[in-house]
């Protein structure tokens, strides 16, 4: 940590091994020696953590590499270029949000979060019946053609994504004892979303009222983070302790959201995290959402109620609960 940081007792992390949070082997998803133990120890992070790193995940690190460079690319631009593709600009919540447009800890930051981002979502054209039935969240991205190249390298970082997404949950269906193609029908038009962040440095003394990401949990069904080797993620125990969740090279971050939560009847827990940029430097990540269709039913699935108990949460579509959380936490949904 530099020395002109001051960290306020609330946001200081319990250095604890890595263990606390698994990594798992996940060659396996496709198939072949070793899924009956990935899928075991899958279901077991889900329960007692939320999180866990995923390696040998299949996702070729160059192209990682070619998505990372893409990102920094758009991100030094002049703050009027990005405005070229803001995300007020969009019907469908594609683009980019300005440091502090997005605010996932509203009680405690009263001016959002230290970072900007960009939505990249399934790129629907206009004549798409779901478009053309002005269905939410549906319709085209809004891509930077003044920075050549750039469309070409996320589209083919977002498939791969959705690639990887659709392998995880599958296994994450066999942890919950279901039959690995249970989720197959609501994977038709997926609302798979890379969101591309960008976290300044912090210094002086920093408190909760003001870090790049505030405490909170996903909207949705599932996470997979690439992050930089610069560090700052932190996610809370059961217990309530905070631990640091460092770069691991060659892994992805996986982590519920809390449709996964509301779906899964809490057997799989949505975990708080944040982030602190404490390194001195730029920080960049990759955050992939892994969501299904938006008329998904998300009510407690059949495995998940035990006999005469009823289900925690009341039943809802995945579209209506993400257009909730997007409300809750865009500054540019609510006027500001």
């Amino acid at each position: 940590m530099p020395n002109s940081i001051e960290l306020a007792p609330a946001l200081r992390a319990t250095q604890m091994p890595v263990a606390q949070i698994p990594v798992i082997d996940v060659s396996a998803l496709g198939g072949g020696a070793g899924k009956a133990e990935m899928v075991a120890r899958i279901g077991a992070a889900c329960r007692e953590i939320g999180f866990f790193y995923a390696a040998n995940h299949g996702v070729p690190e160059a192209l990682i590499a070619q998505a990372h460079e893409q990102a920094k690319r758009f991100f030094a631009l002049p703050e009027a270029e990005k405005a070229r593709v803001a995300i007020e600009r969009s019907p469908c919540h594609r683009g980019w949000f300005r440091v502090g447009g997005e605010n996932l800890d509203p009680l405690r930051q009263p001016v959002g979060d230290l970072k900007e981002g960009y939505k990249i979502g399934r790129d629907l054209p206009p004549t798409h019946e779901r478009v053309r039935a002005g269905l939410p969240l549906h319709g085209p991205n809004l891509w930077p053609g003044f920075l050549p190249g750039w469309r070409e390298v996320m589209q083919a970082y977002y498939d791969e994504m959705v690639a990887l997404g659709r392998r995880m949950i599958g296994a994450f269906a066999l942890a919950l004892g279901l039959e690995e193609a249970f989720f197959e029908p609501w994977l038709g038009v997926t609302m798979t979303t890379l969101g591309p962040l960008h976290y300044p440095p912090q210094s002086g003394r920093i408190t909760e009222s003001r870090i790049g990401a505030g405490a909170h949990t996903d909207y949705g069904c599932l996470t997979l983070l690439h992050q930089d080797q610069t560090g700052g993620l932190q996610v809370r125990r059961r217990d309530g302790l905070w631990v640091d969740a460092p770069p691991i090279e060659g892994t992805y971050v996986v982590n519920i959201g809390d449709m996964m939560e509301r779906w899964t009847n809490g057997v799989f827990q949505s975990t708080p995290h944040r982030v602190i940029n404490l390194s001195g430097q730029e920080r960049y990540a990759l955050p992939f959402f892994f969501d299904p269709d938006f008329h998904a039913p998300i009510a407690c699935l059949p495995t998940c109620q035990a006999p005469g108990e009823a289900p925690k949460y009341p039943p809802t579509t995945a579209g209506a609960h993400l257009l909730e959380k997007i409300a809750a936490s865009f500054a540019y949904q609510q006027g500001r």
